[in-house]
């Protein structure tokens, strides 16, 4: 199979769709690292040559767009559960990054042996809850600030997962010899920097509250297992991140609520917004898995509040999603008062290893 990526349209459907997905993500994994993630989403692709099992037959017959709906991540996830767990004890050469292993086979006997373990991993998207991707975040708030927002932000996130980004006033940062947040924090980042260093500016939180279609409670450790399954497994500094985040919710569980974003985004935007706060719509590898009508209606929402904004009472949407040309990620702020103009500001590392700064200091 093709590791080259192929620009495609996301909403894509059929038997060729469902090809491009795993070349896609082959490609994907490759240019971010991961070359783990890379061996078992192409051992799974392998499965679709010649589909025996109901796993392997579900996945060629997909339905829905294997690209927006991550089909090679979700499979790929519950065969790294049957290694977390060491339920298969036969993938622990391949997750070792072993040589001369037949990939293919394992996992094909893996799948024959564990089919029913692996089907409900296809039922749902990943949960790509990753605490790195917060320094994005972090750095727009700066930005913002600069600009002469109020510096008190009231955050709403889409697609919280397990609302570790919801934590964030917790965590300390390095962002180009910019200093945030506690000392030591739950957890500290310092990403490699390109590029000017963001503003310097005292930013704090009036409230951090999240949706999720599926919210996953780190404090059970069921769910929890089901969030490290979608770690990547080459990137080990992502499970100490993991474990802290367990901690941390532990302490004080973030605020978390079942609900989709359209509704939960025209929900909260009802809210009064309290004066000297600059109200804030977040997220993070999530915009792909928003079905377009919500996102149409989400869309709405912000502009029609960005209307009603005022210099005391400000409102801002800062996105990082997806460039999948480029195999990066795009920070993108929008604010309101100003004409609500997309702006990007940086670039990223989708895991949060680096930031190239483009806003300037």
């Amino acid at each position: 199979m093709s590791e080259r990526y192929q620009q495609v349209d996301m909403a894509q459907t059929g038997p060729r769709a469902v090809r491009t997905a795993f070349s896609n993500q082959i490609a994907y994994c490759r240019a971010n690292d991961a070359r783990v993630t890379a061996r078992v989403v192409a051992a799974l692709a392998a499965l679709l040559d010649k589909p025996e099992s109901e796993f392997a037959r579900r996945i060629a017959g997909w339905e829905g767009a294997p690209l927006a709906d991550a089909l090679p991540l979700r499979a790929a996830g519950g065969i790294h559960a049957l290694h977390l767990s060491g339920t298969a004890r036969e993938l622990a050469p391949i997750y070792a990054d072993a040589e001369d292993i037949n990939d293919n086979a394992v996992i094909a006997g893996v799948v024959a042996r564990h089919e029913a373990t692996l089907l409900p991993w296809l039922d749902g998207p990943p949960q790509t809850n990753e605490a790195g991707r917060s320094s994005n975040f972090i750095a727009a708030m700066l930005w913002l600030a600069d600009r002469g927002l109020p510096p008190r932000f009231d955050c709403l996130e889409i697609g919280s997962s397990a609302g570790i980004n919801l934590m964030i006033d917790r965590y300390h940062y390095d962002l180009g010899g910019v200093h945030v947040g506690p000392r030591p924090g739950a957890m500290a980042f310092a990403p490699e920097w390109r590029g000017n260093h963001p503003p310097q500016h005292a930013i704090g939180f009036a409230g951090l509250k999240g949706c999720d279609i599926a919210p996953v409670d780190l404090t059970d450790p069921a769910q929890a297992l089901r969030l490290k399954a979608y770690i990547w497994p080459e990137h080990h500094v992502r499970f100490d991140r993991m474990e802290a985040a367990i901690a941390a919710a532990h302490e004080e569980p973030p605020q978390l609520i079942h609900a989709s974003a359209a509704d939960f985004v025209e929900a909260e935007l009802a809210r009064p917004q309290a004066d000297g706060t600059t109200r804030v719509l977040m997220h993070s590898i999530v915009w792909q898995y928003v079905p377009a009508d919500q996102q149409t209606r989400i869309t709405a929402a912000m502009e029609a509040a960005g209307a009603r904004a005022t210099t005391d009472r400000p409102l801002a949407w800062i996105a990082l999603e997806a460039n999948r040309i480029l195999h990066h990620h795009e920070l993108v702020v929008r604010q309101w008062p100003g004409g609500g103009a997309p702006q990007m500001l940086g670039r990223a590392h989708a895991h949060g290893a680096w930031v190239e700064w483009l806003a300037g200091s």
